[in-house]
């Protein structure tokens, strides 16, 4: 598990680069924030999260695969992954911020992606 990323990972360059190509400009990785978003656009108070779907558990097909090798530590990785999430997520809308997430699967489809970030920069 060392050499798994926590920042500048495929899927936040991704989102990184469609935020650019629609005009966005954004800060990365505030510390300041609650859950440390992986980005930040402070003038429209938006926190967006770019989650692997394994490390954060979604309900996905690749989310929802669980490795046959030591089920029980993956299983309550994942859990503490998740309730951790929920943590920041709440204390991110208790201080008045929108919070989103970009799943790694919702990358697959460039154009929906750009969509919904577009939607997200208008309002």
């Amino acid at each position: 598990m060392r050499q798994v990323k926590a920042r500048n990972t495929t899927p936040e360059l991704t989102v990184r680069k469609a935020l650019t190509r629609l005009g966005a400009r954004y800060r990365l990785h505030r510390k300041d924030l609650p859950g440390n978003p992986d980005i930040v656009l402070p003038g429209r108070r938006l926190a967006l999260f770019v989650h692997g779907c394994f490390w954060h558990g979604h309900d996905c097909a690749r989310g929802a695969r669980v490795p046959k090798q030591n089920r029980d530590y993956w299983v309550g990785k994942v859990g503490r992954n998740r309730a951790r999430d929920a943590r920041a997520r709440e204390a991110l809308a208790a201080l008045g911020w929108r919070v989103e997430t970009v799943w790694e699967c919702d990358l697959k489809d460039a154009g929906a992606l750009a969509a919904r970030l577009r939607a997200l920069l208008a309002g």
